[in-house]
């Protein structure tokens, strides 16, 4: 029997090489093997950027184009809008009486996003208990799986806690543990130097046009102990090596012979390095900019994606409906 997986990103912004390298290319892998649920999860979006929320429906659409565009294909996989699916909400609530308070409170993510990001009022309740809207996101769908990063696995590790306390309290067996897919996310730093970030607007969008990527390559930064052309050069602290070894692996070797043998200068590096990854881009933009002027072929994939995922959601629903008012 085929597994199951899900995963979701938030509409917030556009997406860039990080998400690529670091979740899509292995969502497009997982359609070979598994049945795919894929949420654009706008009500996460909603729960961090309720102040400004104006560009959500936007971002729904962009996020649409750009993972059609790199190989998401509605005909596999189940491609929706989080907010189509009530159903999230409604089992949200029965998962949110009966998670204990220290559970959300321990989390670490939310513990470090409260510390970090300051310009935003991030001490609401729907901020507390997100990780119960995300239990809810894989339970719904009875999920085997979902890829994440090391990070996430707390999260996970929670969704698995919740179900065993849903189950155990209702005498069924109707929610399984699911499993996490671990994602080899290559280290992908943004053209500063900094983590690749939307807010730090330091990233290659899937989106840019060539001009704009040669732009932000130029502005890269190279290796610091390399000062001057006749320098040496140390390609394992060079960002730009970084680029190479995803983008254009093929080259690595030559790279790194040319920046240890100072054969070439960083700006001529960086030159070559742009024109890889504008290359790497091509059918993904090629794609984007045919589809995404379909605006049409867009909402219909989103609105067959949700009514797909609906009739799955209220399945499930029905019968948690069944285990607590048995």
């Amino acid at each position: 029997m085929t597994k199951t997986v899900f995963s979701g990103m938030r509409p917030t912004g556009k997406l860039h090489l990080g998400h690529l390298v670091g979740a899509l290319s292995n969502w497009i892998k997982l359609q070979d093997t598994h049945h795919c649920v894929y949420g654009i999860v706008d009500w996460h979006a909603l729960m961090g950027e309720y102040e400004q929320s104006e560009g959500i429906r936007a971002n729904i659409f962009e996020m649409a184009v750009d993972w059609i565009a790199c190989g998401i294909d509605p005909e596999r996989s189940i491609i929706f809008v989080q907010s189509d699916v009530p159903e999230h909400l409604e089992l949200q609530m029965f998962l949110s009486c009966l998670t204990p308070l220290g559970w959300l409170e321990r989390n670490p993510t939310y513990k470090e996003q409260l510390r970090e990001i300051t310009t935003r009022d991030l001490q609401t309740y729907a901020f507390l208990g997100y990780p119960v809207l995300q239990a809810a996101d894989i339970l719904l769908y009875k999920a085997n799986a979902v890829p994440i990063g090391e990070d996430q696995l707390p999260h996970l590790e929670l969704t698995r806690e919740i179900a065993r306390r849903f189950n155990s309290m209702y005498h069924v067996d109707l929610f399984q543990d699911c499993a996490a897919i671990l994602t080899p996310t290559p280290r992908l730093l943004g053209f500063d130097g900094r983590k690749m970030s939307k807010s730090y607007q330091n990233a290659i969008n899937l989106s840019d046009s060539p001009e704009e990527i040669v732009k932000k390559v130029k502005a890269m930064i190279t290796d610091p102990q390399r000062i001057k052309l006749t320098d040496l050069g140390h390609p394992d602290i060079c960002n730009v090596f970084g680029y190479y070894k995803v983008f254009s692996p093929m080259k690595e070797q030559d790279v790194f012979a040319w920046c240890t043998k100072a054969q070439k200068g960083c700006t001529e590096c960086k030159k070559i390095l742009a024109d890889e990854i504008i290359e790497y881009l091509r059918p993904i933009r090629e794609k984007r900019l045919k589809i995404e002027k379909d605006r049409a072929y867009i909402e219909n994939v989103l609105k067959e994606g949700s009514a797909r995922a609906s009739a799955i959601a209220k399945k499930t629903m029905t019968d948690v409906r069944k285990a607590v008012f048995k």
